[in-house]
């Protein structure tokens, strides 16, 4: 019996392939640091029933109309923003993620960029390693704020937004959030938060941080408008997606003073490039996109997309699944290979 065919884009960590080789015959492209060529990725899914791609493949219609066997997506990602999920849905093809699974991860590196901003640790690092530090102690000397007990405003309550409101407790912060979805009054007791609309959020916060899906409705959430808003004194981190925020209003509110700081992990075009003003400027921490970079974060992703991906060419429900439509289009005893 013919196993079924799949094209992986990058390698992944262990478990990833090794639970894929299990049941399905795979290629995988070479380069750990760079994607395939648009072309590429076309040509090798003529003949391929999966695909295991990461969220710098877009993936949209014209790629999988080259690939008529295409049965199932899966991401490496718990974002997928790069692929168009209407257009998987419409022709039967089953898109999964890896929601959960960066949660924890995520939510450290977000309070590991507040913290940052606060206390100015990278201004700190700069200043010892260029070898300015050549003056005695200070009481002016890099003065950062104080993160306990100030008001954390969370946009987006999903599950990294809710674990980052978990470790606020121990900040012995207010924590106030807006989202979409309104928790009940039992939930937002339990966790501790208020729920403002999204205005308020960002007049009263000391910080905020960011924890929405990128789509049409966040694309610049967070604009010249939206920054003026905030207090002087306000700190922000995103660690969502890159367009959420508009980088030339973030590069103005810091350079002018509307806002004290910010930390970002996530750009508007990644890799962001050289000469990005943003880069210039001492107030902000900068990351590349790596708040899920733990090693427990990333096997499990792997895992999860590999699991995700064996599960419906074996006509099983996969453990994540962002088109739940698709199953109407084409039921899962249809899928199996």
């Amino acid at each position: 019996m013919a196993r079924p065919k799949v094209y992986v884009t990058r390698k992944i960590p262990s478990p990833g392939l090794e639970i894929i080789g299990e049941y399905c015959d795979y290629e995988l492209w070479p380069d750990v640091e760079y994607p395939p060529p648009r072309s590429v990725l076309i040509e090798k899914l003529r003949d391929k029933d999966g695909l295991l791609c990461l969220l710098t493949d877009r993936i949209d219609a014209e790629v999988m109309d080259a690939a008529p066997n295409l049965k199932v997506i899966s991401t490496y990602s718990v974002g997928y923003d790069h692929i168009d999920i209407e257009a998987a849905t419409k022709r039967g093809i089953y898109v999964c993620y890896t929601p959960g699974v960066l949660t924890n991860a995520t939510a450290d590196f977000t309070w590991a960029l507040m913290l940052a901003a606060a206390r100015r640790v990278c201004e700190a690092d700069r200043y010892v390693r260029s070898g300015r530090w050549d003056k005695p102690w200070n009481p002016f000397m890099l003065l950062g704020v104080d993160v306990y007990g100030k008001t954390l405003g969370i946009i987006g309550l999903g599950r990294i937004g809710r674990a980052v409101a978990e470790r606020a407790r121990g900040f012995n912060m207010k924590v106030i959030y807006y989202d979409l979805y309104r928790l009940s009054p039992s939930e937002e007791a339990k966790l501790g938060v208020e729920y403002r609309s999204l205005e308020d959020v960002l007049r009263s916060a000391d910080f905020v941080s960011i924890h929405v899906p990128l789509s049409k409705e966040t694309y610049h959430l967070i604009g010249e408008r939206e920054l003026r808003l905030m207090k002087p004194s306000a700190i922000l981190v995103n660690t969502s997606r890159g367009p959420v925020v508009d980088e030339k209003a973030l590069y103005k509110a810091l350079k002018e003073g509307w806002i004290r700081a910010a930390g970002i992990d996530v750009w508007e075009q990644e890799p962001t490039p050289k000469d990005n003003p943003l880069l210039t400027l001492d107030n902000i921490v900068v990351a590349p996109h790596i708040a899920s970079a733990s090693e427990e974060a990333r096997s499990s992703m792997a895992e999860m997309a590999a699991r995700n991906l064996v599960a419906v060419l074996k006509g099983e429900m996969p453990p994540a699944l962002a088109n739940p439509d698709v199953l109407k289009i084409r039921p899962l005893s249809k899928v199996k290979v």
